[in-house]
């Protein structure tokens, strides 16, 4: 992958394949190490660690955002916080999770747009139409009425699976971060601030950051 490198950044960005495309020219692009060090080769930065030290070091900040301004986002980050507060075990696996999911809700993209969840049964049906950019949370169907725990953490592209089995929200959005910097695909409007805040807060890539995120950037330094 490292020799072929220069070959293959010149097809993605001249050429601009669909994802299938890429994964029948280079499949080893879309194993977890290789989305690491893709990434490393583009930016000189470590994807995943970075991104997980991150998370660790900012997620107290930003749930007190959240919590501090909770009314002023309505249902989206009232439904984010209740669902936070109502686990009793996995704690810090859960205000992580929260966090990030917080995070599209604070900036005013569309939070739907990025996570999605389905039953196990609905995959193949429901969960991946019209998804350009997105997680998938899968959960088990345990009938009406019962409570579901998820069973698979999955990264969309272009309405297809391209990673799963992934363990927590910050690894997941993590590769499809990385992923998207791999493969040359641009961030979709509806989440323009949280990808720019992945990339200028979260990563530290750019000088440039729009009024939102530099806002977010200067809460999250006090």
């Amino acid at each position: 992958m490292e020799m072929t490198f220069s070959l293959r950044r010149r097809e993605l960005v001249d050429d601009q394949p669909m994802v299938t495309e890429v994964q029948d020219r280079w499949p080893a692009l879309f194993f977890k190490e290789q989305i690491d060090a893709e990434f490393f080769r583009i930016t000189n930065k470590m994807l995943l660690t970075t991104f997980r030290a991150v998370v660790e070091e900012y997620t107290p900040k930003l749930l007190r955002l959240y919590r501090a301004r909770k009314a002023a986002f309505g249902k989206a980050m009232e439904d984010v916080m209740a669902k936070l507060d109502d686990e009793t075990s996995d704690i810090l696996w859960h205000r992580k999770d929260a966090a990030l999911r917080g995070l599209p809700v604070f900036l005013r993209d569309e939070p739907k747009e990025l996570f999605r969840e389905c039953l196990e049964t609905d995959v193949d049906d429901v969960a991946l139409q019209g998804v350009a950019v997105g997680i998938l949370y899968v959960r088990e169907d345990c009938g009406p009425g019962t409570s579901t725990r998820v069973q698979n953490i999955a990264v969309l592209l272009e309405e297809r699976v391209v990673l799963q089995d992934l363990p927590d929200t910050p690894t997941a959005l993590a590769y499809l971060f990385g992923l998207l910097y791999a493969l040359n695909i641009s961030y979709p409007k509806a989440l323009k601030y949280t990808f720019e805040t992945l990339q200028n807060i979260f990563m530290e890539i750019g000088p440039k950051c729009t009024q939102r995120v530099r806002s977010l950037k200067n809460k999250l330094a006090l």
